[in-house]
């Protein structure tokens, strides 16, 4: 098995399992999703590239994002943290990356963290992702 093509991507947009969004959206009933596309977009109303999130007020809304897993997530991590500190719920789909920076100066502090069992299948694929998954709550509720 090669490793090396195992753990990487062409692309860092992972787009997230409707059955799985859908357990999530049953709680929370999301009304912004904040990393979106018209493809894969889970709520109506979202951000695109276009709109940019990372430059966007998300109000006191209920968000759900599932972010791009490449070298910004750590912006997406701390953007979800600080809207959440002006009145968002922000639900986030991440890769468990519990080694790096953002994960300890956001989530380990702030986050509510629920470790997914298994792994994920992300869009179409047949196979399980590479990488383990976390569901992060960031709310004021949480800290």
């Amino acid at each position: 098995m090669n490793a090396e093509a195992m753990f990487s991507s062409s692309t860092d947009q992972w787009p997230t399992p409707r059955g799985f969004f859908d357990e999530w959206d049953r709680v929370f009933s999301f009304d912004l999703d904040v990393c979106a596309d018209e493809h894969n977009a889970k709520c109506d109303d979202y951000f695109d590239v276009d709109d940019d999130g990372l430059a966007q007020e998300w109000g006191a809304r209920v968000c759900w994002m599932n972010p791009p897993y490449g070298r910004q997530i750590g912006r997406w991590v701390a953007k979800a943290y600080e809207e959440s500190r002006k009145g968002a719920t922000v639900v986030c789909l991440l890769p468990a990356r519990t080694d790096t920076a953002w994960w300890h100066d956001y989530v380990i502090p702030h986050g509510n963290v629920t470790f997914i069992r298994g792994r994920l299948k992300f869009g179409d694929a047949k196979a399980g992702a590479p990488f383990p998954s976390a569901v992060v709550i960031f709310s004021r509720v949480f800290g």
